[in-house]
């Protein structure tokens, strides 16, 4: 394999073996408990610094939260607008480790439009200048180029158009253009976390739960098999999100949901360019439609209180889906009906309680507590702020555990794949693997149909099943239809996929099982 090899793999066969190892010599520096992008950064960021480091996570890799983004890596206009300068600050500087340094291959700049039409109040129109404005010297504070992401700058209503061709064009008075960072796929971008962390020596278990859990260790379960075994760590680590407290007393959070659907790029007129909708009534608050590879938009978030049942999955209410259609039509020139939505998702944000006040308003900052057992937790924050999350809450493992750890490494530490690319495999795979991309393409074997989609309207190809079995570790239909691919947030095409996935799989020498999971 090209970038970091082999060691990157992983397979129903690796996560066996590790398991037999782990349960024959239970001791290890670095317990972490969940597999979503924070639990994936801790572990490479202690594996890297040289800790022998167990990941537990009793689903699939970016089961709950990480998967249900807005897809931005942003700079934080939105925290600005309530004043949180520090947390924008970080925002802006993880966005170009990002871009620049640790995933050019997953994330890539967008331009953001935020049209000024007649429902835009002056406050509002005041609000978001200045908010680019200050989004334009923390870009240059956190040593992004303007080559990387330019300048913002306000436009006229002829290039609004132009950009943006589903735009109302009555009372359109031009619009305020300014730069972001986006992810086609968040869930890909906690896997390759994942798989780094790996190729540094981590274990990364999925299918493996934590019964019980203290400063220095856990009982943990196989999920496929029933076996628990004892894990002896010099530190645990807790992150675990919205289910943080479920394992950890004193833990006080108010979760969010964000809703967000998915259209047809058609439905807005072929969008190339994202779109920041001033919500009316609110002066710091947006609706964001954002344009992917795979032909989709992603329309959200909402933010909403959600109760404290905690699900595995959560669905969006209808009253957001119509919040959510209400608002973006208010930008458009021919509004986009109900029966145009192909897919709706929801997610938990784990946001620390602060007292009174809407979710909308709580601040993204993360924060690293220590419970009376000595379990490290690490709650809040944000897909774009996880490697400084992560880095945060290893400092504060090795420092109580007293641990022999070098420094943090990860600020420049390429993540699998970003080493650069090959311009000889098609360009859909180079543009989702980076210099992974010969690899994908050799899966197929010479056989130029396992380099075809697997259906009309679908993207994936059976080389990229085949790749997700044997290297990035899906072991059911389910990972590979939800979470390895997206291919299952539009079902007329889970449907039609679902057949291909078992293929993968058996031919991967997989049991092959729909999933018993939730997705």
């Amino acid at each position: 394999m090209t970038g970091l090899g082999s060691a990157a793999s992983l397979s129903a066969a690796r996560r066996a073996r590790e398991l037999e190892e782990l349960a024959a010599r239970p001791d290890v520096d670095l317990l972490v408990i969940g597999g979503g992008i924070t639990g994936a950064g801790v572990a490479l960021d202690a594996a890297s610094r040289g800790l022998r480091v167990v990941l537990a996570e009793r689903r699939d890799l970016a089961f709950g939260t990480s998967r249900w983004s807005s897809k931005l890596v942003h700079g934080g206009l939105r925290y600005l607008a309530h004043g949180q300068v520090g947390v924008a600050y970080e925002s802006a500087v993880e966005r170009d480790i990002l871009l620049r340094h640790t995933a050019p291959h997953l994330v890539r700049a967008l331009p953001m439009v935020l049209p000024v039409l007649p429902g835009v109040t002056v406050g509002q129109y005041a609000v978001a200048r200045a908010g680019l404005a200050a989004g334009d010297l923390l870009r240059i504070g956190a040593r992004t180029p303007a080559t990387t992401l330019p300048r913002a700058r306000r436009i006229g209503p002829t290039e609004t158009r132009h950009l943006a061709p589903g735009i109302r064009t009555t009372g359109l008075r031009g619009a305020l253009l300014g730069w972001d960072g986006v992810l086609d796929d968040d869930a890909h971008l906690v896997v390759t976390v994942a798989r780094t962390a790996a190729a540094y020596g981590a274990r990364i278990l999925t299918r493996v739960s934590a019964e019980s859990l203290c400063g220095h260790g856990g009982m943990l379960r196989d999920e496929l098999t029933g076996a628990r075994f004892p894990v002896r760590a010099a530190a645990v680590i807790n992150a675990t999100g919205v289910w943080a407290g479920q394992l950890v007393n004193g833990i006080a959070l108010r979760p969010s949901r964000g809703s967000h659907l998915l259209l047809p790029a058609a439905a807005l007129g072929d969008l190339r360019v994202g779109l920041t909708i001033s919500v009316p009534g609110e002066s710091s608050r947006f609706v964001l439609a954002v344009p992917h590879g795979d032909g989709r938009i992603c329309v959200g978030p909402t933010d909403v209180p959600s109760d404290r049942s905690f699900p595995d999955v959560v669905e969006p209410t209808e009253a957001e889906i119509g919040w959510l259609l209400d608002t973006l039509n208010s930008a458009l020139q021919t509004p986009v009906r109900g029966d145009q939505v192909i897919g709706s998702f929801a997610g938990l944000r784990p946001l620390l309680d602060s007292g009174d006040g809407r979710t909308a308003d709580l601040s993204r900052r993360h924060a690293v507590l220590v419970s009376d057992t000595g379990v490290v937790t690490v709650v809040g924050g944000k897909l774009t702020t996880y490697r400084r999350m992560a880095q945060d809450a290893v400092d504060t493992a090795v420092s109580r555990a007293g641990l022999d750890a070098g420094p943090c490494r990860t600020h420049r530490l390429p993540l699998v794949g970003a080493g650069g690319t090959d311009g000889a495999a098609p360009a859909g795979i180079v543009a989702r693997y980076g210099d992974e991309a010969a690899q994908v393409v050799a899966e197929a074997g010479g056989d130029p149909a396992l380099l075809q989609p697997i259906g009309p309207g679908i993207a994936t190809t059976m080389a990229e099943l085949l790749f997700a079995v044997r290297h990035e570790g899906a072991l059911d239909v389910d990972d590979l239809l939800d979470r390895r691919t997206r291919v299952g947030l539009v079902a007329a095409y889970r449907d039609q996929a679902t057949r291909p996935a078992r293929e993968a799989l058996a031919r991967s020498g997989v049991p092959v099982t729909a999933g018993s999971m939730p997705r």
